[in-house]
């Protein structure tokens, strides 16, 4: 069983994997952030780095997955492949912080490899404002992600719900998280066990 929770920067996906795979006892996959060595580069220069940070996200993306399916484990994922290229290559590609011809270039490798995986079996959309996301990453202190800009996740927003508004790939779960604290309410947090139980195994 492979549950993936996609959203933008700051919406809490990885409590939301923590939490979840603690209780459905699901093996928690995570973002390797810590391990990218394009990353502070890239909020420093983001037109000089976006094609390598995004080619590294790719393909550091692609083997794990596809050694994690090769497994057959039970597993929560933290961010998918699908958000590196429907939402940052291409909203990168739309700022003008990517070229058209690198950004051809990683949409050609995208779609060479996504037949090499299966889509999970539920994925869950956390849907937050940008103050909701502002105050997420101010509370997590990382400082390569002080200088963030508003209109950056902003334009994130409006590409994760252009993709998930077209998403077919699977059984799908949005969640609010502007309405939802899962971090600090058991209550959020059962209510949100209750949906994904409803979708996965039909449970009302």
């Amino acid at each position: 069983m492979h549950i993936a929770i996609v959203g933008n920067i700051g919406a809490g996906k990885t409590t939301l994997t923590e939490r979840l795979a603690k209780h459905l006892n699901f093996e928690p996959q995570y973002e390797a952030v810590e391990n990218n060595p394009y990353l502070e580069d890239f909020y420093s220069d983001m037109k000089r780095w976006a094609f390598n940070l995004q080619i590294f996200f790719l393909n550091s993306r692609f083997r794990h997955i596809v050694d994690l399916q090769s497994r057959g484990i039970n597993m929560i994922q933290d961010r998918t492949i699908y958000e590196d290229a429907y939402i940052f290559a291409e909203n990168l590609y739309d700022m003008g912080l990517m070229s058209a011809r690198d950004f051809e270039n990683y949409s050609d490798i995208f779609h060479s490899i996504i037949r090499y995986i299966k889509p999970p079996d539920l994925l869950i959309y956390l849907r937050a404002s940008v103050p909701t996301l502002v105050n997420n990453i101010q509370k997590r202190g990382r400082d390569y992600e002080s200088g963030i800009r508003l209109d950056y996740l902003s334009k994130l927003n409006d590409k994760y719900e252009k993709w998930i508004s077209n998403y077919k790939e699977g059984k799908l779960l949005i969640l609010d998280k502007d309405s939802l604290d899962f971090a600090n309410n058991q209550e959020h947090l059962g209510e949100i066990i209750q949906k994904i139980e409803a979708e996965l195994f039909g449970l009302f």
